[in-house]
């Protein structure tokens, strides 16, 4: 189901066909939608920008970015010499909202076919240094974190199932990965990784988030153990949505949710802890239309030999241990920012 927050449009978007579960019209402050709808599920969100109020300040898109999924929702632009200008464009792809448009018709074709970044690279102006403070960060060029944030390639690992062993996994990853990168992990909104007794391993909170990356943009790789944070999604390269297949973890999840695996049709999911054959992994694919990016059978966390997870960091395009191209890192597959 999906929601619309209309104001000045509001008569447009009341003639789209789509399911509606919410429906508000009016002007509100990106708080308002913030706590209205961070821990709402829903398909889409439809977004009349002159319903949020201060719209014009590229920092109101950007603090809503930091707590909403993004990819979720369609910006219906007003048009105005602001929205319009490439610099606020550019803005709003540097944050990773790349579902805009200023007509209906627009809105009607992104619900069924949303953009990635191609298709709105055009408008990303790479080479200019706007004045945007991310989450409080200093505006200087110098630290300018939409500059400067892309000098590390930025991986988040979330759970689906409850325990599917996200922040056990980033940990893994992050020692296998420090063998031949500078690497950090960044834990959100909670403090396990204390136990594990490593360095270049931080816990921080959600709205934190954005500061952390600024702080430690120059490392090769960041980790993120997202937990609940819809802020890592969207400041992720590229998140991973890890799964325990087994039977007690899986109905303990649909009990709590039916529709819950449909959330992640498209994304990457990884089977973790997991024990089943190519056969059953197969089957599971055509039940719950999901494409597994990966399977990993448990792992020894006390162990410097993981090579389940070597195969599957080289697959991201890191090199391993020993490699002779290890000098080449940061030309890997595209992976890293140039």
């Amino acid at each position: 189901m999906n929601v619309i927050i209309s104001n000045k449009y509001r008569d447009a978007l009341a003639n789209l066909d789509i399911e509606v579960i919410k429906n508000l019209e009016g002007e509100f402050s990106v708080d308002e939608i913030i706590g209205t709808f961070q821990n709402f599920f829903f398909q889409k969100m439809i977004l009349d920008i002159t319903a949020l109020k201060d719209y014009k300040n590229i920092k109101t898109l950007q603090k809503l970015s930091l707590s909403l999924d993004m990819d979720r929702v369609i910006l219906l632009l007003d048009g105005s010499a602001e929205t319009s200008n490439p610099e606020y464009l550019s803005d709003l792809i540097s944050m990773r909202i790349y579902n805009f448009t200023m007509n209906v018709e627009g809105i009607k074709y992104l619900y069924d076919h949303p953009n990635s970044y191609r298709d709105v690279a055009q408008y990303h102006q790479l080479d200019t240094t706007h004045d945007v403070v991310y989450n409080n960060a200093p505006t200087s060029s110098e630290s300018n974190p939409y500059q400067s944030m892309k000098k590390s390639s930025i991986i988040a690992f979330k759970n689906i199932t409850i325990g599917a062993g996200a922040t056990t996994f980033t940990y893994i990853a992050k020692k296998q990965l420090a063998r031949n990168y500078d690497v950090t992990a960044i834990e959100v909104d909670k403090r396990d990784f204390m136990y594990f007794d490593e360095s270049k391993m931080v816990s921080v909170t959600n709205n934190e988030l954005g500061n952390a990356i600024a702080k430690y943009n120059n490392c090769d790789v960041i980790l993120i153990d997202a937990n609940n944070s819809n802020a890592a999604e969207s400041l992720a390269d590229t998140t991973f949505y890890l799964l325990e297949p087994s039977k007690i973890m899986l109905n303990k999840l649909l009990a709590k949710d039916p529709t819950a695996l449909s959330k992640y049709k498209g994304k990457k999911v990884i089977l973790n802890k997991c024990t089943l054959s190519d056969q059953d992994v197969s089957d599971f694919e055509y039940e719950t239309k999901l494409d597994v990016f990966y399977t990993i059978p448990p792992l020894n966390d006390q162990s410097d030999e993981n090579e389940a997870l070597d195969a599957f960091l080289t697959k991201l395009g890191f090199y391993k241990q020993g490699s002779a191209n290890v000098d080449s890192k940061k030309n890997l597959f595209g992976l890293f920012k140039q």
